[in-house]
């Protein structure tokens, strides 16, 4: 049996979301000369991806993209590292603002631990983005930034696809 899936957000939906999250990032840091956009692993890499696009096309200031990588159902089995040629170390951070960026807010799991390098440096501001907020916390993480928040029973599921020949977000 096929799971029914329900269209929420289709292509432009989605791209006029990442427009509005970019201008209200530029509005939130507009006196910084750079901000570092940290995308967590697949789909909130690729969201990030989207919104630093939108930000060099908006901003004069210069944007970072760097990928944070951990094990999203054993988040504490290992150390969360940060990948991106636009860090050399931990010191590239100090004083900066990083916006940590997730297509899904479920229970914040995946954020709190997606956060902890971060807390371990002198960072300016963190700021939290996401495409879809379920509003089911079980961790203290609130979106400073979000495209659109959805009340979905826990059975329910979001499906974000970002890919190169249509991207959407289905409820299923």
């Amino acid at each position: 049996m096929e799971l029914e899936k329900t269209l929420i957000l289709n292509q432009l939906q989605i791209k006029q979301k990442v427009n509005r999250i970019a201008y209200q990032i530029y509005e939130d840091n507009f006196e910084e000369s750079e901000i570092i956009i940290a995308g967590i692993h697949h789909g909130g890499y690729k969201f990030a991806k989207r919104i630093v696009d939108a930000l060099k096309e908006i901003a004069p200031l210069k944007v970072s993209l760097i990928e944070v990588i951990l094990d999203k159902e054993n988040p504490f089995n290992e150390e969360v590292k940060l990948s991106g040629s636009d860090i050399e170390n931990s010191k590239s951070f100090n004083g900066k603002v990083v916006i940590l960026v997730d297509d899904v807010l479920n229970s914040g799991k995946t954020l709190i631990y997606a956060m902890k390098p971060f807390l371990e440096m002198p960072l300016k501001k963190l700021r939290i983005v996401v495409l879809v907020n379920r509003n089911h916390k079980r961790y203290p993480v609130s979106p400073d930034f979000s495209g659109i928040n959805l009340s979905t029973t826990l059975q329910e599921h979001i499906f974000v696809e970002l890919n190169e020949k249509e991207d959407s977000v289905y409820l299923g």
